[in-house]
């Protein structure tokens, strides 16, 4: 099958000979003009597939009236490893791929501010509105695709295997997955040891003892049923979340600009600021019913009580100074970026 194929042909009789009445003539359904393959990294049940993907794909063939069908590949069905996602949508072997900066450290090193600790506020919705704010300043990091969406999860949680964490030296030498560049930063300067892994492996990581611990929201944590692999869950004071990861939804540059404009014009009213809010608020109501699912199984939630959280900030602001000092190695102005995007993340959390 042609999965990139235009007019992929007229759609069968819409019925057949022996339902029609006298002079009935059969309908013929109309066939999309445009056929656009999205590839992941997740299962075909995951809330980004169940409530991102699939009605994202039935808005654009509704507003399309047809004419754009979107066939969503999930689990790296078409192929490859996850850190190969964005690849395949600059090179073209897939339309459109949805990952993670994460992949692909210090390719995207604009875009990794919104992960930093003490940017994200714990609020999907905010940070992903923040991200649009900011695109004339971090665009220029998929300058080889066309970005429909950057955006972030509510999130890192500490899941914990055997131990409960509610202090920094509880962390004190722990091996712990961590979904990105920053992450693991931050783990180094807490004393523990970072181990990068695409999200997939991670199951099996933590029942095999690979690992003992996980940063990663519930939104990722429930349908690889991490919950029932771990004994402890810890969140920040009020809630606080150690950093987040910043996701990219992107398009093939090429294929974007091969479009009819009014179906161009149909995908942008469909990408950026026009759904950054709707899928800001997606991710963050997915969070409690997590939480949900981890006391379900037995497992206890941790919030870090004042003065811990103040040992955790001290290192979260070491991880900062770096980053910053590495990003003005890169020819960007680091202060300047973490100053915006702290701005922006705090307009949109409802001030400073």
């Amino acid at each position: 099958m042609d999965r990139r194929g235009v007019l992929k042909g007229v759609a069968g009789l819409g019925a057949t000979g022996l339902g029609l009445g006298l002079g009935a003539r059969p309908r013929r359904a109309r066939a999309a003009e445009v056929t656009l393959t999205l590839h992941h990294f997740l299962g075909p049940k995951a809330p980004a597939q169940v409530s991102f993907f699939e009605p994202w794909a039935k808005k654009l063939e509704e507003a399309s009236k047809g004419r754009i069908k979107i066939e969503i590949f999930p689990s790296m069905a078409m192929g490859g490893k996850p850190p190969e996602l964005y690849a395949q949508a600059r090179d073209g072997v897939a339309d459109i791929v949805w990952t993670v900066l994460g992949y692909t450290p210090g390719a995207f090193p604009r875009s990794e501010v919104f992960e930093l600790p003490g940017v994200h506020r714990g609020s999907a919705k905010a940070t992903t509105l923040a991200i649009q704010d900011l695109m004339d300043r971090v665009g220029a990091d998929y300058a080889d695709t066309h970005p429909l969406l950057i955006h972030a999860h509510a999130g890192q949680v500490l899941f914990t295997v055997k131990k409960p964490v509610r202090a920094l030296a509880d962390v004190q030498g722990m091996k712990i997955r961590v979904p990105s560049r920053s992450g693991a930063m931050l783990i180094e300067a807490w004393g523990a040891q970072p181990v990068s892994m695409p999200v997939p492996e991670l199951p099996q990581a933590l029942s095999k003892g690979t690992v003992d611990a996980a940063m990663i929201p519930f939104e990722v944590a429930t349908p690889l049923k991490v919950p029932e692999l771990v004994k402890y869950a810890t969140v920040g004071h009020g809630g606080q979340r150690f950093g987040t990861s910043v996701f990219i939804f992107t398009m093939n540059k090429k294929r974007y600009e091969s479009l009819p404009a009014d179906l161009k014009a149909v995908l942008d009213a469909h990408s950026g600021k026009a759904i950054a809010g709707w899928i800001g608020q997606v991710w963050d109501d997915i969070e409690p019913p997590g939480v949900a699912a981890l006391e379900k199984a037995g497992g206890q939630m941790i919030t870090l009580d004042a003065t811990a959280q103040k040992e955790f900030d001290a290192r979260a602001a070491q991880v900062v100074e770096r980053w910053t000092a590495e990003a003005n190695g890169k020819g960007l102005d680091g202060a300047a970026l973490v100053s915006a995007a702290r701005d922006a993340v705090a307009r949109h959390s409802g001030g400073a």
